[in-house]
């Protein structure tokens, strides 16, 4: 599925819609295919009210969408996908948002005894910073995916400023 490269979603709504962990963990399994309520309730063992009510909130938002449907036994299920490859966010109020990504972060990092967590502090001027971000933004989006079958790793890439600025 050919999805665009940006959806901007630093809006009001979506800061709201992204200020639970749950909604990041449905963003990251939906990827870049699409996927029923049925699919995301066994791949995160979530029950599918929670699911379906996370779901309906983030449509709302415009940060998924709803995709094709087909027949099942009777019934019509509906996929969802995501909008872009990529969501931007601010952290909004309290930031609420960035919160809960870290919280699914820190849960999904810890339960891995495999994981590479190297956080590290520097100087740089700001320009060496902006360098750096834009080399490691380049370096983990021309990553090919490898197939379906693969094991999926989760990378999480930040420069920040450290401490008060001056």
């Amino acid at each position: 599925m050919d999805l665009p490269e940006m959806f901007d979603a630093t809006g009001p709504a979506q800061a709201r819609a992204l200020s639970h962990p749950t909604r990041h963990r449905l963003l990251l399994e939906l990827g870049e295919t699409a996927a029923t309520v049925s699919q995301l309730t066994n791949r995160l063992m979530i029950n599918k009210g929670n699911v379906a009510h996370h779901l309906a909130v983030l449509v709302e938002a415009g940060l998924v969408r709803k995709g094709p449907t087909r027949t099942v036994r009777g019934g019509t299920e509906q996929y969802y996908v995501r909008p872009a490859q990529r969501i931007k966010f601010e952290g909004g109020p309290d930031n609420a948002p960035l919160t809960a990504m870290m919280s699914n972060l820190a849960n999904e990092i810890a339960g891995d005894d495999q994981a590479l967590l190297n956080h590290r502090t520097l100087r740089l001027t700001e320009r060496q910073a902006t360098a750096l971000a834009q080399h490691l933004d380049t370096i983990v989006n021309k990553l090919e995916p490898a197939s379906p079958r693969e094991q999926r790793y989760g990378v999480f890439v930040s420069v920040y400023r450290h401490g008060p600025t001056r």
